[in-house]
């Protein structure tokens, strides 16, 4: 059996591979191969086809993340290819051992700084790619694959639980969540008063107009790769200024992700696939958020404010603008808000939900090593949870 727990550890992409791609014949390629090797050209072109969208593995952003991204470099791609070696299927991954430092022969989809690790499978030929995509998996030497926040009920893990159930195997949900989205067909104010209530909307307008009181309020939509260079420097000072900033978090505060963020997204933006937006009070930004954008599907990645200005609500005021934003756009069907369960700030005002979860893909009947990897998984958990606890106990 080859020892994967190690060998993406070995095998991973430097970063000069991940700013600059090679290609590759894919029909000539091993079943695990270096993310930064997949043929550029042909994961855009999967990416326009992709069955469910995944703002955070297009190219532009994966190879960054990949690169440089803190506790995210070296990923490996399992690829799925067609009879004329068309790539049909991509999903980025790592070894057990470098995910979670557990010695047992799976993989676990990696984890691009965003949390949506939904694989992208072409739209035509889903079946077939997931299928694909599981056989590379057992031929890079795998019992498992572990998916990490992968929508549920998304078009991509229906299409592998089919392959799966074809094969008398069974998905095992290790861990869900219910995250808020926003159907963004509907009309934005219609949404907002419907969802937030009319009491509390008034209270945010007198706070939108105190907050005026220092400047006339403006909200901008940065989508030139020029602007949003200069909008992305506003928001990581923003953020940085904030909690995230307290706690050490902010992505300004290490080279690593200063460097990834720098790169993805005026990329993403010459693709047309993210904007920055931003709330001004006068000259004076106040609130800025990133926003990706894959198919008909936006992604609200992250979102910085002036404390300073926090009893204004600067951050419920953005989203505010951002719903009216999406819902105005013909081309946005839904939106991901990529945030926590029960998230305070963002659940009141965007009320659609969908589950995400952590998924164990067994890769063979009756395979005893997948026992022992769920045992592990379990026990990591647990032990999680645990040290969660004493921290909320050692804050009060």
């Amino acid at each position: 059996m080859v020892d994967i727990a190690h060998r993406a550890a070995i095998n991973g992409a430097s970063a000069s591979d991940a700013t600059a791609p090679r290609a590759r014949n894919l029909s000539d390629a091993a079943p695990l191969v270096p993310l930064a090797s997949v043929d550029l050209g042909q994961w855009q072109a999967l990416g326009a086809q992709a069955i469910e969208p995944n703002g955070y593995y297009l190219p532009p952003w994966a190879l960054a993340a990949s690169a440089t991204a803190r506790g995210r470099t070296g990923a490996m791609a399992l690829c799925a290819v067609d009879a004329s070696t068309q790539l049909i299927g991509l999903m980025p991954v790592v070894s057990l051992w470098r995910a979670w430092k557990i010695p047992l022969p799976a993989l676990v989809s990696a984890h691009p700084y965003g949390t949506l690790c939904s694989p992208l499978l072409d739209r035509d030929t889903a079946s077939s790619a997931a299928a694909r995509l599981l056989d590379q998996a057992r031929d890079a030497g795998a019992h498992a694959l572990i998916l990490r926040d992968v929508a549920l009920e998304g078009a991509a893990m229906k299409s592998l639980t089919a392959t799966l159930t074809s094969g008398a195997l069974k998905p095992r949900v290790l861990g869900s969540y219910i995250r808020a989205s926003l159907d963004a067909t509907q009309d934005g104010e219609v949404l907002l008063r419907e969802a937030v209530g009319a009491k509390k909307l008034k209270e945010l307008r007198r706070q939108r107009h105190r907050l005026e009181e220092h400047g006339p309020i403006a909200f901008d939509v940065a989508r030139a790769p020029n602007e949003v260079k200069t909008a992305l420097e506003t928001f990581l000072q923003l953020e940085a200024s904030g909690w995230k900033g307290k706690r050490g978090t902010a992505l300004i505060q290490h080279a690593g992700d200063a460097t990834f963020i720098r790169r993805a997204v005026p990329a993403l933006a010459e693709a047309g696939q993210c904007e920055l937006i931003s709330l001004r009070t006068g000259p004076t930004p106040v609130a800025a958020g990133i926003v990706l954008r894959h198919l008909d599907r936006a992604f609200f990645f992250k979102l910085g404010i002036d404390e300073r200005f926090a009893k204004y609500s600067p951050g419920v005021q953005l989203t505010l603008e951002l719903t009216r934003h999406l819902c105005a756009d013909p081309a946005i069907a839904s939106a991901d808000s990529t945030a926590s369960a029960d998230h305070p700030m963002i659940n009141p005002i965007w009320r659609g939900r969908f589950a995400i979860g952590d998924v164990l893909i067994p890769l063979r009947r009756n395979d005893p090593t997948v026992t022992l990897i769920h045992a592990a998984l379990v026990a990591r958990n647990a032990a999680l949870d645990t040290a969660r606890q004493a921290v909320r106990l050692l804050r009060r």
